[in-house]
């Protein structure tokens, strides 16, 4: 017996790791060799490529394909039908399989829904991609990036919170009363 739910229209091929506590919802394709933490919830008519990996506890929304090469570390938040590719240049006659990049999503980020991430370009720790976002370079730890080109317009909280520094560069989380520096354009979490 698993300790994992499949809806009955999901398919799981050989060779998978799925966490316990992990849900996986109608249509999905979970691939062979992918590792699934526990605690996952995969929306519908989600796919899951070989090789992928996906931490504890993140959550992929409707109509996402997480192509191989992509790994999306714990507690990342995956929005409807966003985006990921694994070749910078593809054609349907050229075989590049062998030239795929790889995209690391790190803990707690989130990407909003239609958003879609150019393959080789890391999102950083509770980073926050706006809706319908073309993320077409690195995003660092807590940025806030918008449009296309995606552009960051500034910086989030680990709860979600726009950021407002103050004139020594730190700020209080409102839901969390968590404080962040800022400095030389980077942030971090200071309580």
């Amino acid at each position: 017996m698993s300790n994992y739910f499949a809806h009955p229209t999901a398919v799981i091929d050989p060779d998978c790791q799925i966490g316990e506590g992990t849900k996986i919802w109608h249509f999905s394709h979970i691939m062979s060799n992918c590792i699934i933490g526990n605690n996952c919830n995969l929306g519908q008519n989600v796919v899951i490529s070989p090789g992928v990996e996906l931490g504890q506890n993140v959550k992929v929304q409707n109509n996402v394909s997480i192509y191989t090469g992509v790994i999306c570390e714990e507690d990342v938040f995956l929005g409807p039908s966003m985006v990921f590719t694994n070749v910078i240049n593809p054609r349907s006659a050229v075989n590049r399989r062998d030239q795929y990049l790889k995209t690391r999503v790190k803990k707690g980020a989130s990407i909003g829904a239609n958003a879609t991430i150019v393959c080789g370009n890391d999102i950083g720790m509770y980073a926050f991609i706006g809706a319908g976002a073309v993320v077409t370079k690195e995003v660092p730890d807590y940025a806030l990036v918008i449009g296309n080109p995606a552009r960051q317009t500034g910086w989030m909280s680990s709860f979600g919170h726009k950021l407002q520094f103050n004139n020594d560069g730190i700020a209080v989380c409102p839901e969390s009363g968590e404080r962040y520096k800022l400095e030389e354009r980077k942030v971090i979490k200071i309580s």
